[in-house]
């Protein structure tokens, strides 16, 4: 019988800290300690990416490039690159329960530069930089596009000044590069920066038997270096504007259905290449993850199209997607058995859930919906789970449990009462959190809101709403004794003890 194990929900801006958003320092490895002192096996994040408009890191310039708001000071002046005054009397923002990406990304940047200016005056940088972006592959076209980018008021691709430079013109490029030769070697260096932060605190979260789930969004942004340097592998015109976009018609967030905007693929020119750069990209994600969760996992079998001429994302309809031919030609490439979790959230008709059994990856069950449907009857409620799935009492898009609770229905607040055994005085956070534990489910998943019995107004993100998400931070201390010990319980009762540390007390038993 394969293991049962669990592990926390919590993205790395969420973190503690003193410099406006959580990082790779400090309180990121204090973050493994807890993990492993409550015998967790998983640390699951959302994507590494860079954010952009709305804050998103669904939403990114890159689909591989880091989100430099990571890169930890502290570290940079123990690697000699910083001096404390350098950032120590910086003002990040007001709030230390909420991230100011505004405020951060004007007063981050002065800081970072100093860094990269140290680390570019030593006789080996050149060397480094050279090796790190053979490594990577996509570097060079990231550090142009961002430089480009920033030239043109950090517009958007499709709105720059130039659209010889939209459209990529060598002899344009070559000018550029040579103007802003200063601002692309500083993408270089911040990304090199990111990566050997980003290595060494994984190295240390797996070193305690602590692996990280990652997540890749499933569409790239169309402000994006993809579609700047590959733009026939979407739908887009010679100015490389999305000709249609993605998103979801009517559902349970918005009678208008959702609208994310991402350009939608050319699946055609990816078919053809026997989706080489699909394969290129699930790569990049396992070097950076442990586990790589695929978001809108139904997007593969088919997607919904929304016409150019939209008013609401309710203007489109469903067009077939690559389906299974994708995934035999990421697993002819990188092996069969692929550490992958698919989301199958939201509308999931027959044709997704062929494709989840074809592909035989673990898809996700989410608690609150489960227990929204009085009668029993949702396969989201724990007695229909199966082992090969992650159960979650919500993930980043949902309420956190306390907000959950407060806006059901009397006769729902009675019935999740009943459903999860809750005690007298019992937090009803406390009382999902065991329900999802005790489910067969072979990994569960807690949101770190909800094992610190937070209010509703510490949700991560409203979908279909611009303004006021991502923001969420934890505090130091938030994080007591009492419930530390009661994840640690939980894991141990119901048998989701880190392998790790089963084998460290002799005790190896399915």
């Amino acid at each position: 019988m394969e293991k049962r194990a669990s592990g926390v929900l919590m993205h790395i801006s969420s973190l503690p800290g003193e410099f406006g958003i959580g990082t790779f320092g400090k309180e990121a490895y204090r973050f493994v300690d807890f993990l492993e002192e409550t015998e967790q096996t998983y640390w699951q994040i959302l994507p590494l990416t860079t954010t952009s408009y709305g804050d998103s890191p669904y939403q990114s310039f890159s689909a591989v490039a880091g989100n430099t708001h990571f890169i930890d000071f502290e570290l940079l002046e123990e690697a000699g690159f910083l001096e404390k005054a350098d950032y120590q009397h910086v003002d990040f923002g007001q709030d230390p329960e909420k991230v100011d990406y505004a405020r951060i990304f004007t007063v981050r940047r002065p800081i970072l530069e100093k860094a990269v200016a140290a680390f570019l005056a030593q006789e080996d940088a050149e060397l480094l930089l050279a090796i790190f972006e053979k490594e990577a592959g996509w570097l060079q076209d990231f550090a142009e596009f961002m430089a480009i980018k920033e030239h043109f008021g950090n517009k958007a691709l499709q709105e720059w000044d130039d659209k010889a430079a939209v459209r990529r013109e060598e002899n344009v490029l070559d000018d550029y590069r040579q103007k802003l030769r200063a601002a692309i070697d500083y993408h270089k260096v911040t990304q090199y920066f990111f990566s050997q932060q980003w290595a060494a605190l994984k190295t240390y979260a797996n070193d305690k038997g602590i692996k990280i789930i990652g997540d890749m969004p499933i569409y790239v942004s169309a402000d994006s270096v993809e579609v700047w340097t590959m733009p026939e592998l979407f739908k887009v015109n010679s100015d490389k504007e999305p000709l249609c976009v993605a998103g979801c018609p009517a559902d349970e967030f918005s009678a208008d259905g959702q609208l994310w905007g991402n350009p939608i693929y050319a699946w055609d020119k990816h078919e053809e290449t026997n989706f080489t750069w699909w394969v290129y990209r699930i790569r990049e994600g396992f070097k950076l993850y442990d586990l790589l969760r695929i978001d809108h996992f139904k997007g593969f079998s088919d997607y919904w199209e929304i016409r150019g001429d939209y008013e609401t994302a309710n203007d489109g309809e469903w067009k077939p997607g690559p389906g299974r031919a994708l995934f035999d030609a990421v697993k002819a490439n990188l092996g069969d058995d692929l550490p992958i979790i698919a989301e199958n959230l939201g509308y999931i008709d027959e044709r997704a859930k062929q494709l989840l059994e074809d592909t035989a990856f673990p898809g996700m069950k989410i608690l609150e919906f489960g227990l929204l449907d009085t009668r029993g009857k949702s396969t989201d409620i724990p007695h229909h789970y199966i082992p090969n799935t992650i159960a979650y009492t919500g993930t980043h898009d949902n309420e956190v449990i306390n907000g959950w609770y407060e806006n059901l229905t009397p006769e729902q607040q009675v019935y999740t009462d009943i459903y999860t055994r809750r005690q007298a005085d019992e937090p009803i956070a406390q009382a999902m959190l065991r329900l999802l534990y005790g489910s067969v489910s072979k990994i569960a998943i807690s949101c770190m809101q909800d094992l610190l019995d937070k209010s509703a107004d510490c949700r991560m993100n409203v979908p279909n709403t611009l303004g006021n998400n991502w923001q969420w931070r934890m505090l130091a201390d938030d994080l007591t004794d009492d419930k530390k010990a009661f994840l640690a319980e939980i894991t141990s009762i119901y048998n989701r003890r880190n392998t790790n540390n089963q084998k460290k007390d002799g005790n190896d038993e399915n």
